[in-house]
């Protein structure tokens, strides 16, 4: 599903990427661990095509990012991959149901199929009921799981995770990082991890350490 071959990422005068080599397999889950300044960001950005290595390939689903413009990058992302990220993103005016719907919307969805489509995702996260709420009438757990829900609405391919547990206390954390490893699983999506957090490593198929020399197994 996703291949990374020899990703080289530099700025300025400091690589921050080095020979990076990753091969993810569709319903795979990796954690991607390494010290603060390792790139562990930077390599999410690069799988998801909104930077560009200096050298090296990286290829989704078939699709070289390499050869996609900016727009075919943009159609991409938005088809076929789903962010979930430490600071929520959630957007404080529109309700939870407007929120998870935002992909749905984007992408062209027939107005009749986006309502059912939330309230199966917010079930599934556990905020049945909750659809007419404000992101400021709920917890952090909960503005997560609504952040989970917002990044599977579309059933994406690829669901790429940086840090999403860090605003969370470790109760919350668990509970999140257990929903977001079933929800990928229940959709047949492949997910990659960025994480300090051994606990939460050890919930994926596998662990990758990245380093001065590349990704490493963990």
């Amino acid at each position: 599903m996703l291949s990374l071959r020899g990703v080289c990422k530099s700025y300025g005068a400091r690589m921050v990427l080095t020979a990076v080599d990753l091969e993810l397999a569709a319903g795979e889950y990796v954690a991607i661990m390494g010290e603060s300044g390792a790139g562990k960001s930077t390599l999410l950005n690069l799988v998801a095509g909104l930077d560009r290595p200096d050298s090296g390939s990286i290829v989704f689903e078939g699709s070289d990012l390499g050869a996609l413009d900016d727009d075919a990058l943009t159609v991409l992302r938005r088809a076929r991959m789903g962010f979930v990220f430490q600071a929520f993103h959630i957007l404080p005016y529109l309700s939870v149901s407007r929120n998870v719907a935002l992909p749905l919307v984007l992408n062209g969805e027939p107005p009749g199929d986006i309502g059912p489509r939330v309230a199966e995702l917010l079930d599934l996260v556990g905020l049945a009921g909750r659809g007419n709420s404000l992101p400021r009438e709920l917890s952090g757990g909960e503005t997560q799981r609504v952040a989970i829900a917002r990044a599977l609405a579309h059933r994406p391919r690829l669901v790429l995770a940086d840090e999403p547990t860090g605003n969370l206390d470790s109760a919350s954390a668990e509970q999140v990082l257990r929903l977001l490893r079933d929800c990928v699983k229940q959709q047949g999506a492949a997910a990659i991890l960025v994480t300090h957090s051994a606990a939460a490593a050890a919930m994926t198929d596998r662990v990758c350490r990245l380093g001065a020399s590349g990704l490493a197994p963990g």
